[in-house]
């Protein structure tokens, strides 16, 4: 092999480089020492030279295997690759359009349609059991007489002339070529000229549609739900986008839920307290009793295991926390309020206009 057509050495890549690592590093050294970006340096221009004509050998598999066998590429026609005469503007376009799909405009690409968005207020009860619900969402969808292509059915569109169907047209700035979109296709690439009656020709419609959607228990405000391509149709033969489901849980008249505890509040009466005995508990399923030990304080808490909501994802349950309070009644009759000044007396209170306990203190500093 010719040391001085070291091709490898010449593109910095390995002899075993596959064909996309070859054109990684052309394209890293063609953009440094493109003579575009390099007015009057002739090193410069020689070593612009010297990487192009080892990719045009290295890209062309039938070229590299006769250079790897006889280390020269001769016998064969100097083309492919970017060619010997390639514009700096050509390789940027090159570049972008691997990343950005065609973003100089070679053709119009399968767009995907936009995601759709709905907003779902369920109870805490089915949030805690999981529930299917029915809803009906406005969306656009391909048109099923022209099959999505704009045309009245029997007609299929015809290329733009324009921008001979690329939808984008280009000019040079500098040694950027630049493109912007078609104003005579509006960048579709085509031209109808019979439109379809049912769509007017956009190749979509707006419907209505009905969806069950179900719910997995767990759930909590502001989870989020994927149903896969059910947003709106794709332009171009692209994918339909997705419908995204956004939970809202109503707000509960007894229950109060943080992660998957479930709070609430449970009044008992004086004689309940002091006395113990048993009261039934309200849970997301129905009932639960629990025992009131006699004594029982204002404020207690009691726990009931696997009462509260489920783990989503998971047969996890977490747990009810009941705190119970002592309710004053509004209403006595004599006879109990008799008997509830005599408790007090023996149990060393005042009433019936004794100095009240804020009275007493401000005597205190007073006196």
């Amino acid at each position: 092999m010719n040391k001085m057509k070291d091709y490898y050495a010449t593109l910095g890549v390995q002899r075993d480089a596959s064909q996309e690592e070859i054109k990684r590093a052309f394209r890293q050294l063609a953009l440094k020492y493109h003579p575009d970006r390099n007015h009057g340096n002739k090193e410069a221009e020689e070593k612009f030279k010297e990487i192009n004509e080892a990719y045009t050998c290295l890209s062309d598999p039938e070229k590299r295997s006769h250079y790897d066998r006889f280390g020269t590429a001769e016998g064969f026609p100097n083309h492919g690759g970017f060619g010997a005469g390639a514009s700096f503007s050509t390789i940027f376009e090159d570049i972008f359009e691997d990343f950005f799909g065609g973003f100089t405009g070679r053709g119009t690409r399968p767009t995907k349609g936009a995601d759709l968005r709905y907003n779902l207020t369920i109870t805490l009860e089915e949030a805690s059991s999981g529930v299917e619900k029915i809803i009906r969402i406005p969306k656009w969808q391909n048109c099923a007489d022209c099959r999505g292509t704009g045309a009245e059915p029997g007609t299929s569109p015809t290329s733009c002339s324009t921008c001979r169907g690329t939808g984008q047209v280009r000019f040079q700035q500098g040694f950027f070529s630049v493109s912007k979109t078609c104003p005579k296709c509006q960048g579709t690439g085509v031209i109808i000229t019979n439109p379809c009656k049912t769509c007017k020709g956009i190749g979509k419609v707006n419907v209505e549609k009905e969806l069950s959607i179900k719910v997995p228990a767990g759930v909590d405000n502001n989870s989020r739900l994927r149903v896969t391509g059910e947003g709106d149709a794709g332009s171009h033969g692209g994918p339909p986008g997705d419908l995204y489901i956004i939970i809202s849980l109503e707000e509960h008249s007894i229950f109060r839920r943080e992660g998957t505890e479930i709070y609430c509040e449970r009044p008992i009466s004086f004689s309940k307290a002091v006395f113990g005995g048993e009261i039934e508990v309200p849970t997301l399923h129905g009932t639960h009793k629990i025992k009131i030990p006699p004594g029982t304080s204002s404020g207690t808490i009691f726990k009931l295991k696997g009462k509260g909501m489920p783990k989503l994802g998971s047969f996890h349950r977490g747990d009810q926390i009941v705190q119970v309070y002592i309710e004053v009644p509004k209403k006595l009759s004599e006879r109990q309020k008799e008997l509830l000044r005599e408790f007090a007396k023996l149990s060393g209170e005042e009433v019936d206009g004794s100095k009240t306990f804020t009275g007493k203190i401000k005597d205190l500093f007073t006196s």
